[in-house]
């Protein structure tokens, strides 16, 4: 028996297959694949990629304007391996949406290993920037009204992908960095490069490897043994990005000296009539019901099984009602 070792394709190689992928999946849409841009039109728009709004590992996050003046957010990938697979499930996956908690996908660019994705520009932000600081004690920059809004347009926009469009899509990176906020602060989902689409009635969803973002992956998608990975996966991530946005991790840290060694959910579940308190973190008498509500909906959503955590479509209807309602969940492991 003769031993060939395996050969690692080229990248002009890998760059040809991913193309192909895009260009048939293309063809599937028909019209209604969006807008496809020249790479010339994109250094046009960006002013050869002159304002910089963001960048990590997929790439970089520039400002630009469309011909009409339209202001437009472009993502310009990194030429290597494996992005070819993010580009494909991003554009699939927003192509099939049309909804207003999710961020609008104008058009997009290939070329070769040229790939840009061009998005409608988000003036505020990320939602990140407004409830994550390292200043545990800074005063939190959104009112109780208004995050309990952004909150349920989260969850209305995951109770859209769930079950609202054509396909199934289960995002797998719901945190912070990935909400984008409108003008009016109305909150958008974004960044669906690790998202898969499933047939409406596949509730298992097979995955090769885990994704996601360590601090909001479901226990699930790295580790079998807890269950299945489903949407129940996204349900959990959406639940510690609620205890985020009701100030759990800022309030743990400005109350325990160790605080890498604590699990922020079991100090807000053993302690949460303190933290709904009037005078904690803004809370007023009349805020005192947000911030209850938001807390044990975030501490159901983020139960270990995920059999026991709601459906998205349980959770906005659990937002909309009244928290002496909610029944206190499990004790999170």
């Amino acid at each position: 028996m003769i031993y060939t070792p395996r050969c690692r394709k080229p990248q002009d190689v890998e760059a040809f297959d991913n193309a192909q992928g895009v260009e048939a999946f293309l063809r599937q849409c028909g019209t209604l694949a969006p807008k496809r841009y020249r790479y010339s039109e994109i250094k046009r728009m960006t002013k050869s990629f002159d304002d910089k709004l963001g960048q990590g590992g997929y790439g970089s996050v520039f400002r630009g304007a469309l011909q009409d003046g339209r202001l437009v957010a472009v993502k310009v990938l990194k030429a290597t391996k494996g992005h070819g697979e993010e580009f494909i499930n991003e554009v699939a996956s927003i192509s099939r949406t049309s909804h207003v908690n999710i961020v609008g996908l104008i058009g997009f660019c290939l070329e070769g290993s040229k790939r840009a994705l061009v998005y409608d520009f988000m003036p505020n932000g990320s939602l990140e920037k407004f409830i994550c600081s390292d200043k545990s004690t800074e005063e939190p920059r959104f009112g109780w009204e208004e995050l309990y809004e952004i909150a349920l347009g989260v969850a209305r926009g995951l109770e859209y992908l769930h079950g609202g469009c054509s396909t199934r899509i289960v995002h797998f990176d719901i945190k912070p960095h990935n909400i984008l906020l409108d003008q009016d602060l109305c909150p958008k989902i974004s960044d669906f490069g690790l998202a898969k689409l499933c047939p409406p009635k596949m509730s298992v969803i097979s995955m090769a490897d885990a994704r996601g973002t360590i601090g909001y992956i479901a226990p699930e998608v790295f580790s079998r043994g807890f269950g299945v990975v489903s949407s129940k996966s996204d349900v959990y991530s959406y639940g510690m990005l609620l205890l985020e946005m009701a100030g759990g991790r800022r309030s743990i840290g400005a109350t325990n000296e160790n605080t890498s060694e604590v699990y922020f959910p079991h100090c807000l579940y053993d302690d949460l009539d303190r933290y709904c308190n009037v005078g904690v973190a803004g809370v007023t008498r009349e805020t005192g019901e947000i911030a209850r509500k938001m807390l044990m909906v975030g501490l159901w959503c983020i139960q270990m099984k995920p059999e026991d955590r709601p459906s998205m479509s349980k959770v906005v209807e659990m937002l909309k009602g009244r928290a002496t309602d909610l029944q206190m969940p499990r004790r999170p492991l």
